[in-house]
């Protein structure tokens, strides 16, 4: 039987028939994945592999952020977007961060994730 439900001008729910009950079983499962996530932001371009690898070379044999910044501007290497380096060193600074989180998130993308599944319950709904 099915329960005639109507509402009163307080919000109470009054109910004039019998009820009937459903009960069903019920359980969740999640599944965590990184897979949909940083699409593409693992490729440079040629020109920013290339400048990458000065960069990080230059840097490695002790050459400040400025210094690099300066010597990629006599050599007329310009970013990316095709602007000279900045004189401060902060370009320079992150091209070497951005690839470090770029590494550190490739990291992560590759991780695996257990299946979690929820406790199996009996639930009684009116119908």
């Amino acid at each position: 039987m099915n329960a005639d439900l109507s509402a009163s001008n307080t919000n109470r729910i009054i109910v004039n028939k019998e009820l009937d009950y459903s009960h069903f079983l019920y359980f969740s499962v999640s599944h965590r994945t990184n897979r949909f996530v940083y699409p593409h932001k693992d490729r440079y371009s040629k020109q920013q592999e290339e400048t990458h690898s000065l960069i990080k070379s230059l840097h490695d044999s002790g050459l400040g952020y400025r210094k690099i910044s300066r010597h990629l501007n006599t050599q007329k290497i310009t970013t990316h977007k095709g602007k000279k380096w900045g004189v401060s060193g902060n370009s320079v600074h992150s091209v070497l961060k951005k690839n470090i989180e770029i590494q550190r998130k490739l990291k992560i993308l590759d991780k695996e994730y257990e299946m979690v599944w929820s406790r199996m319950k009996i639930k009684y709904e009116i119908k």
